[in-house]
This record gives structure tokens, C-alpha cells and sequence, in this order.
């Protein structure tokens, strides 16, 4: 077994449950129109089949304000299927077709849906730091079998233990620091 090809492999779990966890904070709208809010969204396109897509790969999307999202279908035959997938994705969106876009005017957030979304983007950082804490864990059941098979040293565990606890702490700490961003953003009135 070799100890640091696993430690590295460690790193690059934990940054890409860091990256999940940071985006799907990007997905609660904070009262502010952005086009990642559609990210989650997949549509099925009848005329291409049942094969489902992103909505940015069948249209451009833009913010013309502050409050409003914009679509525009490279196919105008896609538009009914976008504008059900949104609806079906049930955020709280109402999509108005005109003419040849889709337009999403995003409500102002009252006080209990700030709330709610606070708690969603908690429950969201505590499952991130989960997952980092069980890659954490994984990791050094690994390497305590290593040691017990003799491929690597007492003091190699130790140091190994040290630099995944520390890795471990970074990611659980910017999760942190990203949800209080968050939920300051979410609080402003």
C-alpha cells in the first residue's frame, strides 16, 4: 500500500465534497436573480427523445436585473419542456414564456422563507462536513491497517493521522466560513 498515493487521494475526496457542498449553497437564491439557481434542473426534451439535459446546455441564460432570470432556448421547440421541468423542480418559480425566452421573475424572500432557507443551507453544511469527517475516517482505518500489516511505521501513522486531521479541519472550517457568508446574505433585509 502506498501511504501518500492514499493520503493524496484523501485530498482529492475532500475537495471534491468541499466544491459539492459550495455549490449547492450557490442553489438557494438569496432574493437575487442568478442563473446557477437552474443548475439542479434536468429537462426532457420530447423532440431529442427521453434523454434528459441541463438547461444550460439547451439555452443561454442571463439576469437582465437583479430579479429576473432570462432563457433563451437555442431550439424554440425546447421552450414547453424547459419552462415544465422548471415548474416540475417546484423551487418556487413561475416561468412566463414570451414570445421566444422564458422569463423568471425571482420574489422578494419573506421572513420565513429566509428562515427555511437558513436551516437548508445548515442541514447542507453539516451533511459536507459528514462526508469529510467519513472520508477522515476511512482514510486512517486504512492506514491503521497498513501499520498492523507492517507497511508502514508507528511514527508514519502518526504523521499520516496529523495531516488528514489537518486537512480535515481546513475543509470542515471553509464549510463554516462559506455558511456564515451564506447565511448572512440570507438575513439581510
Amino acid at each position: 500500500m502506498n501511504a501518500q498515493k492514499n493520503i493524496s487521494d484523501t485530498e482529492i475526496k475532500m475537495h471534491k465534497v468541499l466544491q459539492y457542498t459550495l455549490h449547492e449553497f450557490s442553489t438557494l437564491h438569496t432574493g437575487k436573480a442568478s442563473p446557477s439557481m437552474l443548475d439542479s434542473i434536468q429537462v426532457t426534451v420530447q423532440a431529442y427523445g427521453s434523454a434528459s439535459s441541463s438547461i444550460k446546455d439547451l439555452a443561454t441564460l442571463s439576469t437582465p436585473d437583479a430579479r429576473t432570470i432570462q432563457i433563451q432556448p437555442w431550439d424554440k421547440s425546447t421552450l414547453q419542456d424547459i419552462k415544465r421541468a422548471i415548474e416540475k423542480a417546484n423551487l418556487g418559480f413561475n416561468p412566463v414564456v414570451d414570445s421566444n425566452i422564458i422569463r423568471i421573475n425571482i420574489p422578494e424572500l419573506s421572513g420565513d422563507r429566509r428562515k427555511e432557507l437558513v436551516k437548508i443551507a445548515n442541514s447542507m453544511a453539516e451533511e459536507g462536513r459528514i462526508r469529510i469527517r467519513n472520508i477522515r475516517r476511512e482514510t486512517l482505518e486504512t492506514l491503521k491497517q497498513a501499520q498492523k500489516e507492517a507497511t508502514i511505521s508507528e511514527d508514519e501513522l502518526k504523521r499520516y493521522e496529523k495531516e488528514i486531521q489537518e486537512k480535515t479541519d481546513e475543509n470542515i472550517k471553509t464549510i463554516g466560513e462559506n455558511l456564515s457568508h451564506k447565511e448572512k446574505k440570507l438575513s439581510i433585509i
